[in-house]
């Protein structure tokens, strides 16, 4: 890698649409990470002092802690969907222009 490959890429992480793309990336993923992390604490500490509250029955054999449970995988499911949607309106439009501009300065 040439010193001048080494500055193009210094120079678009320092401009400020890649710091503006960290940033967008950063307030979704860390408040996303935090509140995914609560629920499933939330979960593990009910499945391990609530005893009683998780094995209350909802539907025939079906207990709060089997539904807990699969809401966790419901969960997941859903922060993939949005952060997908997120991506796609916020992320990938500043990642394509900082692209093209980068592909363009070295043609």
């Amino acid at each position: 890698m040439t010193s001048s490959e080494d500055t193009d890429w210094i120079h678009i992480q320092d401009s400020p649409e890649f710091v503006e793309l960290k940033r967008r990336l950063r307030r979704f993923v860390f408040p996303m990470t935090l509140a995914f992390l609560g629920w499933y604490l939330l979960y593990v500490v009910l499945a391990d002092y609530a005893h009683g509250f998780m094995a209350t029955k909802v539907v025939g054999n079906i207990n709060i802690g089997l539904v807990f449970g699969l809401l966790q995988f419901a969960s997941t499911f859903l922060i993939t969907f949005l952060y997908v949607r997120h991506a796609d309106r916020k992320l990938d439009p500043l990642a394509d222009e900082l692209r093209e501009r980068l592909e363009g300065d070295r043609r």
